[in-house]
């Protein structure tokens, strides 16, 4: 059916089409169902999901989101042909992983493959995540995860890459901006491309885009790169294994995270910007990601069994997980903690510190920069000297941030309150995915300035009246919607 181009001049993070109900009914399409849509009569096309509306159109236009206007080069009023897509291969695939299947690569790389072209619904993501979750991946079945999200993306072409990479689920644990700060300083090459928040308060990205620009493209990275060792920037904007940006966007509405494809995405990533040398930080702690030492130890194993058959050098450190590092929980709060730190500031937060000159110490090591037992002895120097802060500050302005507004980007938000404690008591536990449920609740990761300011941490002795911690959002209502959550759930426990 031939139909005229209308604009809906509408982002929609994924090929949308609206169609009159009449064309609808003659092309036998319902909501949600799939169209394929080519420039008459040009032959390519682009898998698009359909919406059906009255009124707003006439039958014989169908209004486009930006995404196919881009795709195929559309103007207003030009003749597409639209035709019903055929019911996707890949469809079939994950229903067998529901069922506890084992895929083979043909599969594995055609539900990839329909992931990177738009083709597969959020629904149908959700249920080859759910599937992954639910069933799990042989170490096979997640080599071939990795190897079809690399192949379905472009890669950097930087020579020489060293990369650091946590699996997540710490709230606050922001030491990447100041490792790379560290050991770009001596010469190191730190290409370092992050994640936004999946179920977190703030990803590294966030917390940089605080700060400064974060997309670029591979050439923008190049020049960066080139100029001082090393950026700090959003890997979802590269295309570097773009199906692991896709499935993300699913993980984040439905909360889940399955071990095969935390795996196949941080590897994928690793192997996309070239990497050499990755270290790889698994927290563990009973709100971790990893809730025990055993399960910290075999996940480690995955990954290094994993590292070898791509050819990456990986070393995996197995860290504290059992509370938040560092004193900020969402965007701003914690990009204030990464400045204190590099700046020196006297109420910096120490045990940010220590873990990060702790991690930096290692990559000096396993990178030659410096003898075995010396690597830590160099990362306090490059710290306490400044030269990580210059470095810092360097990686910003090359980023197109201005150092000279960087008090203006950390501004608390509009509205607080302040939770104390009810007597005498010391700090027990805190719970990782509870605080960060409630920096969530005020509005993290999409208002920057809102989040949790944690005064103590395990181990505090605290009296009648002392602030445990301040809760930050940018209106009203959410900053009682996160207060009240804070009380319900109430994610400081002390005794």
């Amino acid at each position: 059916m031939i139909l005229k181009v209308k604009s809906l001049k509408l982002l929609a993070g994924r090929p949308v089409a609206i169609l009159h109900a009449n064309t609808a009914k003659k092309l036998a399409i319902y909501p949600g169902e799939r169209i394929s849509i080519k420039k008459h009569p040009k032959s390519q096309k682009i898998i698009a999901i359909v919406d059906i509306a009255k009124g707003m159109l006439k039958e014989n236009e169908a209004a486009l989101s930006s995404e196919i206007i881009n795709y195929l080069k559309l103007k207003e009023r030009d003749k597409i042909e639209v035709s019903a897509a055929p019911k996707l291969l890949s469809i079939y695939y994950i229903l067998e992983k529901l069922k506890g299947k084992t895929l083979d690569y043909q599969k594995i790389y055609g539900i990839i493959t329909d992931i990177v072209n738009n083709a597969l619904t959020e629904a149908e993501i959700a249920y080859f995540v759910s599937a992954i979750f639910i069933n799990g991946m042989t170490i096979d079945e997640t080599a071939m995860l990795i190897k079809a999200m690399v192949e379905n993306g472009k890669k950097l072409d930087i020579k020489n890459v060293v990369d650091k990479h946590s699996i997540g689920g710490i709230a606050g644990n922001r030491t990447t901006p100041i490792i790379v700060s560290i050991c770009s300083s001596t010469g190191l090459v730190m290409p370092k491309t992050s994640s936004r928040a999946i179920t977190s308060a703030a990803g590294t990205a966030d917390v940089m885009e605080v700060l400064t620009k974060v997309e670029f493209t591979s050439e923008e990275i190049k020049k960066i790169v080139k100029k001082t060792n090393a950026c700090l920037v959003w890997g979802g904007a590269l295309g570097l294994a773009p199906a692991d940006d896709k499935i993300i966007q699913v993980e984040r509405l439905i909360s889940l995270d399955p071990e095969a494809q935390l795996i196949a995405s941080i590897l994928s990533k690793k192997l996309a910007v070239n990497a050499k040398y990755v270290l790889l930080d698994i927290p563990y702690g009973k709100s971790a990601k990893a809730s025990s030492k055993e399960d910290a130890i075999r996940l480690a194993r995955k990954f290094e069994n994993l590292a070898k058959f791509f050819g990456l050098k990986l070393k995996t450190v197995l860290t504290d997980g059992s509370e938040p590092i560092g004193n900020g929980i969402g965007p701003v709060l914690e990009a204030r903690d990464v400045i204190s730190v590099l700046s020196r500031s006297k109420d910096r937060p120490l045990d940010l510190e220590k873990k990060a000159l702790d991690l930096s110490a290692i990559i000096l090591e396993m990178t030659g920069k410096a003898k075995k037992g010396e690597g830590l002895n160099l990362a306090k120097k490059i710290l306490d000297s400044k030269l990580a802060y210059k470095k810092f500050m360097e990686i910003i302005n090359a980023q197109n941030g201005s150092i000279k507004n960087l008090k203006n980007r950390l501004i608390s938000a509009k509205f607080n309150f302040k939770l104390k404690a009810k007597k005498n008591s010391s700090v027990m536990d805190i719970d990782n995915k509870k605080i960060a449920a409630v920096a969530r609740a005020a509005g993290c990761p999409a208002d920057k300035p809102a989040g949790i300011y944690l005064y103590v941490h395990r181990g505090f002795k605290v009296k009648k009246d002392d602030n445990l911690a301040t809760v930050y959002a940018e209106t009203k209502e959410k900053l009682n919607f996160a207060v009240d959550l804070f009380k319900k759930i109430n994610p400081i426990v002390l005794k």
